[in-house]
């Protein structure tokens, strides 16, 4: 299943150069054009850069989805259900191809970061730790989308349910620090799940940037950056592979 999906790739390079760009234009427009980081200690570049590696795990689940609800609409899950094979080794074999892909996207992402002036300034072991916390985060997004896609059922529902991500994405602190905002937008931001890996990547990173915590959930943003896939995990994916087999039927 998942060397189907790779052959995708080498058939529709335009929508895996796509994904991969997008992030990158939004990196630019808001360190160049629309950057200034009221609030933000040190240099806004390394307070960034690490956030729109978070958004980056969020954005981009509408291939995933759309891909899944065509298999759905073109009658390919009936051929797969002569097959041998668990109900959910079609969804599995999509999730490993989209991790793939993100893992592409960091790369790109954290070359472009460095290209404009970010800097990593934690150990070894601290990147390593980031990088999982963001690919963690980008594995219990993606089961989420795989679910809401087979409740869509249809590709021209995924568009729609993909603006979902925009909130999400827009109420963290990747462009700005809570203390920057509204008093009471302040605490939304700051336990949202986004806001949690963001905050624990830019400490594993060792950038400076962010304001002093005076939260619960800023000061153990490390564990709420577990604990927030973990819990999305637990209930999306067997709720995804509970869905397929009921569709199966």
């Amino acid at each position: 299943m998942t060397r189907r999906e790779l052959a995708h790739w080498a058939r529709q390079p335009v929508q895996l150069i796509v994904g991969l760009v997008f992030p990158v234009m939004l990196l630019l427009m808001f360190g160049y054009l629309i950057g200034g980081g009221r609030g933000v200690r040190g240099d806004y570049i390394d307070f960034l850069v690490p956030g729109m590696l978070v958004l980056a795990m969020a954005f981009g689940l509408e291939s995933t989805m759309v891909a899944v609800t065509q298999d759905l609409n073109k009658g390919v899950i009936d051929r797969f259900r002569s097959m041998p094979m668990a109900d959910g080794a079609v969804l599995v074999g999509r999730s490993v191809a989209d991790m793939l892909q993100s893992a592409a996207a960091l790369a790109v992402m954290a070359g472009v970061g460095l290209a404009v002036g970010w800097r990593v300034h934690g150990s070894f072991w601290g990147v390593v730790g980031a990088v999982g916390l963001l690919l963690l985060l980008r594995f219990a997004m993606l089961w989420v989308g795989i679910h809401l896609a087979m409740v869509a059922g249809r590709p021209e529902m995924v568009q729609t349910v993909q603006i979902l991500v925009w909130p999400l994405g827009f109420l963290s602190n990747a462009f700005a620090v809570p203390e920057a905002m509204p008093s009471w937008l302040g605490p939304v931001v700051e336990w949202n799940p986004m806001s949690a890996t963001a905050t624990a990547v830019r400490d594993l990173f060792g950038g400076e940037g962010g304001a002093t915590a005076t939260s619960w959930a800023a000061e153990h943003a490390g564990l709420l950056a577990v604990l927030w896939p973990l819990l999305l995990l637990a209930v999306f994916f067997p709720l995804a592979v509970r869905k397929f087999g009921a569709l199966s039927k």
